[in-house]
């Protein structure tokens, strides 16, 4: 595991992220619910086991799913962070982080409803109708 520590934050600075070590897995999501929520064609975030990751300052909480619970800044709105089914995972979007390009998707759900305008992502390695079809921590080299 890698030693890297990033952070970043909130729109406003008063949220703050921390992430330590390199994420499980990265991914692309396009299902309505991203869409909607993050109003673009799509989501992108990285996995981290919840150790790796501390948030400063206060967030609020929303049910996006019966699955999922989505934290953001009560000031400025920003989306922080994410937790779904599994509690012992903890998604972070890259774009609150003030460093770019830390990491590269390596795969993408729903794409049933990916925009036919998108360029392919370079870095894909698999793609998925609709959900991943099997739970696995990373996702194969």
């Amino acid at each position: 595991m890698s030693n890297s520590v990033h952070k970043g934050g909130c729109a406003c600075g008063k949220v703050s992220v921390e992430a330590r070590g390199e994420p499980y897995r990265v991914g692309v999501c396009h299902c309505l619910t991203c869409r909607k929520l993050h109003s673009m064609p799509f989501s992108f975030y990285a996995v981290f086991p919840p150790d790796a990751v501390t948030i400063t300052g206060k967030v609020d909480v929303f049910a996006s799913s019966e699955h999922g619970r989505r934290y953001f800044c009560p000031a400025c709105g920003s989306q922080v962070y994410s937790h779904y089914s599994r509690a012992d995972e903890i998604y972070v979007y890259p774009g609150s982080f003030d460093e770019t390009g830390l990491w590269q998707p390596t795969y993408e759900l729903w794409t049933i409803r990916r925009d036919p305008w998108l360029p392919g992502f370079p870095s894909i390695i698999s793609r998925y109708e609709k959900d991943r079809p099997k739970w696995s921590r990373t996702e194969p080299a």
